[in-house]
């Protein structure tokens, strides 16, 4: 592997490796988005989150010279702007950037999560240019609306990240290099918007983008000091990946659910509609014979536990928002952040549960996750899958990561080692069939997505109330 490419592998987030010619680079890359424009193809030196964000771009139908729409006037984004939780973290992060922007001729860009500029301030020059391509407040710079962008991607993504010249889908963003990374609710984890540094090439270092982490980090932490004591509106924080019985947090305080409690608090955090007793007693029991009293009972119980206020009955619902664990990794794959989903991802949902609306997520879940993985072919993402208790035995996995590794390398031979141990156990005596992307496991073959892949009808997941 050149070194480039070893120093693009250890962090793809970061636009150059140390060393490379941001010129050179640059070329390259405007070559390969012309290719891609106008064939849809793309191959080195294209990042593969650059790959990924063109293509959704692509979906998007996001024209490659589109300029941003204003979505804000003065009047609007004034009011809109006074609350948002991000306003109150603004004279500190001004603070943290205001002389690295005027000192670089930078700009400070702030978004909300639909990618909307709420901010734009720095040097006067650098906002003159930009205003020319409406980079400016009030518009919205979303990845589904302008492509690869800093501030629109990391929103997109969950995750810092920086975009070099080129790399940005639309020309006339081209001249331009920017990093940024989002800011997060402290409280309930989910994304408020994202901090961003706007400039020239010389932001194309690994330095800025552990800089914008740093403000966002830094905001973070003020939001938390800021924020008020917990009340009984606030949201039920679910945690019910890796464990039988799940913890809910809510009130300023955290109780450990039976693991029939942990079933329906799970099911109504996926249907924040409601579901009626005899929906609950199909999603529940694989005996039909179950009679409803046993679940009028169980949920009379549960009521008790969480308070009148927050379970409700005819239909059977939750009064509060839910922040899930298990939402989180497929809001994160769904964003196409397979990475970031792997980070939330702490075990199987509720792995002792027979529920079969519960075992239809849980493969749903992981189904998604490990083709997702699978398809990125990233070895170290595919490393911590397999290391894992619930990776160890798959195939699919492991045989993308082979695949993924130098040849040669004693990783790779370790990874060969497995996949010949695997074969054994599942008697495979041809291995053609493992070149596709479906995953097996040990245990039992089958390909990703092969049961219950969509959520059960309706089924949506709670939001918390804008804030």
């Amino acid at each position: 592997m050149p070194p480039g490419e070893a120093a693009l592998a250890v962090n793809p987030w970061v636009a150059l490796e140390p060393g490379a010619d941001p010129a050179e680079r640059a070329g390259a890359i405007r070559r390969a988005h012309e290719a891609f424009t106008a064939a849809g193809s793309v191959d080195r030196p294209v990042r593969p989150v650059v790959v990924d964000s063109w293509q959704r771009s692509a979906r998007a139908h996001v024209s490659p010279d589109s300029t941003a729409a204003v979505e804000l006037d003065d009047g609007e984004l004034g009011a809109y702007r006074a609350e948002h939780p991000l306003a109150r973290v603004m004279p500190l992060i001004r603070e943290l950037t205001g002389s690295f922007a005027m000192d670089g001729e930078h700009l400070l860009a702030i978004c909300d999560t639909q990618g909307r500029l709420l901010w734009v301030e720095g040097h006067a020059g650098a906002r003159r240019r930009a205003g020319r391509m409406n980079f400016v407040p009030g518009a919205r710079w979303a990845e589904s609306a302008m492509g690869t962008n800093a501030p629109g991607t990391a929103v997109a993504v969950d995750r810092a990240v920086q975009v070099f010249a080129a790399e940005h889908f639309s020309r006339p963003v081209q001249p331009w290099t920017c990093a940024a990374a989002p800011v997060h609710d402290p409280r309930t984890g989910r994304v408020l918007g994202a901090v961003d540094i706007t400039g020239g090439d010389r932001l194309a270092h690994p330095h800025s983008l552990a800089f914008v982490q740093a403000v966002a980090r830094a905001a973070e932490s003020q939001l938390a000091l800021l924020a008020p004591p917990p009340t009984a509106c606030t949201v039920l924080e679910l945690s019910a990946l890796g464990r039988d019985e799940a913890l809910l947090a809510h009130g300023g305080r955290t109780v450990r659910l039976s693991p029939r409690h942990s079933e329906i608090v799970v099911l109504l955090a996926c249907h924040p509609e409601g579901l009626s007793g005899d929906e609950l007693l199909l999603s529940l029991y694989e005996d039909e014979s179950v009679s409803p009293v046993t679940l009028r009972a169980e949920l009379s119980r549960l009521r008790r536990l969480l308070g009148e206020e927050v379970l409700h009955s005819r239909p059977y619902r939750l009064d509060v928002p839910v922040e899930a664990d298990f939402a989180t990794v497929l809001r994160r794959l769904g964003s196409g952040a397979p990475a970031a989903a792997l980070d939330a991802y702490t075990g199987p949902l509720l792995p002792g549960s027979r529920a079969p609306a519960v075992e239809r997520l849980r493969r749903r879940i992981e189904d998604e996750l490990r083709a997702a993985l699978v398809a990125r072919r990233d070895p170290d993402l595919l490393d911590a899958w397999t290391r894992s208790a619930w990776g160890t035995d798959d195939l699919g996995a492991w045989t993308a990561l082979a695949a993924a590794l130098p040849r040669g390398s004693v990783a790779a031979a370790v990874a060969r080692a497995r996949l010949g141990e695997l074969d054994g156990e599942l008697g495979v005596a041809d291995t053609a069939d493992r070149n596709g992307a479906a995953p097996r496991k040990a245990g039992g073959p089958r390909a990703a997505g092969a049961h219950g892949t969509a959520p059960p009808r309706g089924a949506t997941w709670s939001q918390p109330r804008r804030s």
